[in-house]
């Protein structure tokens, strides 16, 4: 089985090539000619290079591939034309090559994201049948992509995941998470509830929804099953450590603030700006992933603890802590 992966030079993608791999799957990578292809260069890829706002790079990408797993997307930005100029006409333009140029696709998988969906609202997991109600600019882009696939669902054999937070070995979001708590501090502005999933999981889980036939056609969120608050989070971490913690209190007020100054500074490549902190500003992002226990038979194997111990030693042996 030959595989297309977009994205593949980042932290899921990265992931998801080495389970393919192991998998007996041949694995097509879509790089840009900047692309840092670190992660990738130990194994045997295949490179093609191309853009998914360049429709013409992609139509040779996806030829002759059974599976496309379409992941590359912007998940931080200061404008809301980047988030849709990438997440969006990027999922229609790969759609427009799969139709031009591929007569045997099995399936092509999109990695949404929990943004899609949007916060709870009234405290219990959202699941696949509740109305989206987005609350970010990349949210909005990533559930205009879903609607461009669905629009193609007579069409494209498609399933889309919504992963919650990802964290584990090459994350750089959570990275930054893990600084501060070696250091110490825990920026708190309230008890929040998050869904979260181990990297391993989530490859697992996209890989069961490509392989079985009744994914066909379905979202599915893909969790640990559990709910954590950012305190139960940042005390683990802490554990790691042997760290005592200063809950440092940031006022709801100053954030956008903050996050204003964390965008000049990084020129909106840091996961802390003003998009993200629409998103903070809800307490509750849980989702249920129940549909795909039952339909896939996908049963997370990675605990919070495990987790973050197998991030954290990564953390250490490559230098990042």
């Amino acid at each position: 089985m030959k595989a297309l992966i977009t994205g593949a030079t980042g932290f899921i993608g990265s992931h998801l090539t080495e389970a393919l791999l192991k998998k007996g799957y041949s694995v097509r990578c879509l790089v840009r000619k900047t692309s840092d292809t670190k992660w990738l260069e130990p194994h045997s890829v295949e490179l093609v290079y191309g853009d998914c706002i360049d429709l013409e790079s992609l139509k040779e990408a996806v030829r002759d591939c059974d599976y496309v797993f379409h992941l590359a997307g912007l998940t931080k930005a200061c404008r809301e034309e980047d988030y849709f100029c990438i997440n969006v006409q990027g999922t229609e333009n790969i759609i427009k090559a799969l139709l031009s140029s591929n007569t045997k696709l099995k399936r092509f998988i999109l990695l949404s994201s929990q943004a899609a969906s949007g916060p709870s609202y009234n405290g219990e997991p959202v699941t696949e049948e509740t109305p989206p109600r987005p609350v970010s600019h990349y949210g909005r882009s990533k559930l205009a992509a879903e609607e461009i696939v669905l629009s193609m669902s007579n069409i494209i054999p498609f399933t889309i995941i919504r992963p919650p937070a990802v964290y584990g070995p090459r994350d750089r979001d959570f990275y930054l998470f893990f600084k501060l708590i070696k250091r110490g501090i825990f920026p708190y502005w309230g008890k929040t509830r998050y869904s979260l999933v181990y990297i391993d999981d989530l490859v697992n889980g996209i890989i069961l929804s490509a392989e079985k036939n009744i994914a066909e056609g379905k979202i599915y969120f893909i969790t640990d099953m559990k709910e954590h608050t950012n305190e139960e989070i940042a005390f683990s971490i802490a554990k790691i450590f042997n760290k005592p913690l200063t809950k440092v209190r940031i006022p709801w007020a100053v954030m956008p603030f903050l996050a204003s100054l964390g965008e000049r500074i990084t020129r909106g490549k840091s996961i802390f700006n003003k998009d993200k902190v629409r998103e903070l500003k809800y307490r509750c992002w849980l989702c249920d992933c129940s549909k795909a226990q039952k339909e896939l038979g996908y049963a997370p194997k990675v605990s919070l603890e495990q987790g973050i111990k197998w991030t954290a030693d990564w953390y250490k042996i490559n230098r990042w802590l």
